[in-house]
């Protein structure tokens, strides 16, 4: 079954450009096991990543090279309150798989 990690962020002020640069431009073939990322703004400065992979196995392993990817960007994240840093990640099976193009 496919898994996913979707972690929420806030960009600092004047470093969203950088921050999408930065995930445009970085390496994905050391992360086995990820078929897709997706970065989606859901408000001013919010975005919450999304990784798509193979297995939940798979996403376990890569979490220290996705702690090292959060390093290269961190300084541009704003603390998100409540005790959560500048991150609120979350992972998990998908347990219903739709494609549009399977729905007509």
């Amino acid at each position: 079954m496919t898994a996913f990690n979707i972690v929420k962020m806030r960009v600092k002020p004047g470093f969203e450009d950088d921050y999408l640069d930065y995930h445009r431009s970085r390496d994905l073939a050391g992360l086995k096991g990820m078929t897709a990322l997706r970065v989606v703004k859901t408000g001013d400065r919010q975005f919450h990543v999304i990784g798509e992979w193979e297995s939940m196995e798979d996403l376990a392993a890569a979490r220290p090279a996705m702690i090292t990817i959060l390093d290269g960007f961190r300084d541009k994240l704003e603390d998100l309150g409540g005790d959560l840093g500048v991150t609120d990640p979350c992972s998990g099976d998908a347990v219903i798989e739709r494609r549009a193009e399977a729905m007509a």
